[in-house]
């Protein structure tokens, strides 16, 4: 499989330059996933909307390796699930179920992300879910849903439950499963995973102490919005840091842009 990777032609100038960006954006994506180790394996998705293109979205080809996943690699699919380009890669069923019923539900959803760290699977599992314990949580905690596992997310049946957990929520804690995050943009999808596996592993820290807990005070969660806005004067956290991700993964190896 990482031989054929290497010898994906190049969609650069084949396609749209809006879609071209967002390409490189969500392969860059992929590889920041692999680089903070949030990756497990090849079984967990990112999914982003085609520019101008209704229903359209990109997801990674099923076999690769996050850090081998490139702009010219990803797989353009419809809300089905079928190939739209001539990729000789697969895509894995049990990953756009999800999507696919999140990027229905939600247009405001540029991008989808979902991982199965193991700390994030590990509050998942917990029955009390994400906590008040740090700074970080009160972002999360003002816009988390979760939604009960039923097995390998493969059945259509469970589209509709799942969108109505999620609602209008941008976190959801999958449990017994994982973490998933959705965005305006690819970079906000990201930077919101970056905070909810943050919290998770906060939370696995602070509860191995075995003392005590303070909690935060919820009429602290509820200005959550507000004080966002100000840390990052109205810039978002997504655009604030972007460019500087991506200037991290160009140091490390530049081959996503390919």
């Amino acid at each position: 499989m990482g031989e054929r990777a290497l010898d994906i032609t190049s969609k650069e100038g084949r396609v749209s330059d809006a879609e071209w960006r967002t390409r490189v954006d969500l392969a860059a994506a992929y590889r920041l996933v692999a680089h903070f180790k949030w990756d497990d394996l090849v079984f967990t998705h990112i999914t982003a909307r085609v520019p101008g293109e209704e229903d359209r979205f990109l997801i990674n080809p099923y076999g690769l390796m996050f850090d081998e996943i490139t702009a010219s690699s990803l797989v353009k699919i419809d809300l089905q699930g079928n190939k739209l380009d001539d990729s000789p890669f697969p895509v894995n069923p049990a990953g756009f179920t999800i999507h696919s019923a999140i990027h229905s539900a939600r247009h405001d959803a540029q991008c989808v992300l979902h991982t199965h760290t193991l700390n994030g699977v590990a509050v998942s599992a917990q029955q009390g879910g994400v906590l008040p314990l740090s700074q970080q949580s009160i972002f999360i905690l003002s816009s988390l849903a979760y939604h009960d596992y039923e097995g390998v997310a493969l059945r259509d049946e469970e589209k509709p439950r799942l969108v109505k957990d999620l609602g209008r929520a941008n976190y959801l804690m999958l449990r017994n499963h994982g973490l998933l995050t959705l965005g305006p943009t690819i970079a906000d999808a990201v930077l919101a995973m970056y905070f909810f596996e943050a919290v998770c592993t906060i939370q696995v820290r602070a509860m191995a102490g075995g003392v005590p807990l303070t909690h935060v005070d919820p009429r602290i969660i509820q200005t959550a919005a507000e004080q966002a806005r100000g840390a990052t004067r109205g810039v978002g956290a997504g655009a604030l840091t972007w460019p500087g991700l991506l200037r991290r993964l160009d140091r490390i190896d530049d081959g996503y842009r390919t």
